[in-house]
């Protein structure tokens, strides 16, 4: 029986039937709160607005009106610029000022600035996503903060587009697309507000994704025959085929130091995870004995022993997380719905993934380490999914 084609793993969790229905959820916390750090927060009223909705989804932190651990205090200091002051009891222990392109990212950024100082965690409120969302019947891509501020909609619109992904100097996101009625890879570049097509081969063409330096760039083509994993250059070009046998690879993800590939591969039977030299050779199973189906992996540029990905769980997907070097694997998410599409943030423990129920989709910030999970997508705003992150 001839092989479908590579986006046939991304199709089944699209098409699966959720478990549950849907909940609109505020936040999910199941974090014990002698866990936390309590914190006080203060400074001007549109300051601290966005400074309560940051650190009430960070799972490490519970704010409280009067007596934490410390006293974070955020006030304007000119054009763009915000002063954070970092306080136990009465005693300032840390005073910075930091600048943005605008208040609010100035605000988000002194709010990673207090997350250093006060639990040694990189801070993830600063950076941005982009996602996919829908406008006048057709999808298109977005962007905007973490906490849905500042958003963009970028000229791509087209019935199918999947997998955005940031280049990592934040000026271009890699995506496919069914603009021709068949999957291409294009880059959209966002300083020249311009569209590129990188690949459009016989076949098909997909899961497009720049290493961490930005030089190569990792893909899955079936113009060969089966859905294979492949490396070429940035532009799209001198393309290497990495993986040569009879099953179906999709969804590839760079490690750190773009040494490594981890994709999904169903070589076992179903869908797996597998890893192998992004120059090639042998592609390695990782066990992680969580599920019969694990798809859609992430790695941690924070911590390169961990492996985000999605996992089915009864009737239904759950986010799991894969340690590479304890060779522990477990489900970190409680959504009472579908929870898929993961993507680590900047500090290693919090991701952000897609809730999808029969009738809706939104982005949720998770705590790997809890399960809490805060929406981070307006309803207003309609169905928002596939997330990708540019750490600050």
């Amino acid at each position: 029986m001839q092989k479908t084609f590579s986006l046939l793993l991304a199709a089944a969790l699209a098409l699966a039937v959720p478990a549950f229905a849907q909940r609109d959820m505020g936040v999910i916390d199941t974090k014990a709160e002698g866990q936390s750090i309590p914190v006080s927060i203060t400074g001007s009223p549109e300051l601290k607005g966005l400074a309560d909705l940051a650190f009430e989804a960070h799972g490490s932190y519970r704010r409280v009106a009067s007596g934490g651990s410390f006293t974070l205090n955020f006030t304007a200091a000119g054009p763009n610029q915000v002063t954070v002051t970092v306080a136990r009891g009465s005693s300032p222990v840390h005073r910075e000022t930091v600048s943005g392109t605008s208040t609010r990212h100035a605000l988000l950024r002194a709010a990673d600035v207090a997350v250093a100082k006060t639990s040694g965690l990189r801070g993830f409120f600063a950076g941005k996503l982009a996602f996919v969302a829908e406008r006048g019947g057709q999808q298109t891509i977005m962007t905007g903060d973490l906490f849905f501020g500042e958003v963009q909609s970028h000229p791509v619109q087209g019935k199918q587009i999947v997998g955005p992904r940031w280049s990592p100097d934040g000026g271009k996101i890699i995506f496919t697309s069914y603009r021709t009625g068949f999957p291409d890879i294009y880059a959209l570049d966002l300083r020249a507000r311009s569209l590129n097509t990188l690949v459009s081969l016989k076949g098909t063409n997909s899961g497009g994704r720049l290493s961490p330096d930005g030089s190569r760039l990792a893909m899955v083509l079936s113009g060969e025959g089966n859905p294979e994993i492949y490396v070429g250059n940035a532009q799209g070009r001198q393309i290497k085929r990495l993986t040569n046998n009879q099953s179906v690879e999709a969804s590839p993800a760079w490690s750190p130091d773009g040494s490594r590939l981890i994709f999904t591969s169903d070589a076992a039977g179903g869908p797996q995870l597998y890893v192998m030299s992004s120059a090639g050779g042998a592609m390695q199973r990782l066990q992680t004995n969580v599920s019969r189906y694990c798809a859609e992996p992430d790695w941690s540029r924070a911590d390169p022993n961990k492996i985000v990905f999605t996992a089915a769980v009864g009737r239904g997907y759950q986010m799991a997380v894969y340690d590479l070097k304890t060779g522990v694997g477990k489900i970190v998410s409680k959504a009472p719905m579908d929870a898929v599409e993961p993507v680590w943030l900047a500090d290693g423990r919090h991701a952000v993934c897609t809730f999808r129920s029969a009738s809706s989709r939104a982005l949720f910030l998770v705590d790997t380490e809890t399960g809490k999970a805060t929406r981070l997508s307006p309803a207003v705003l309609g169905n928002a999914w596939n997330a990708s992150y540019l750490a600050p």
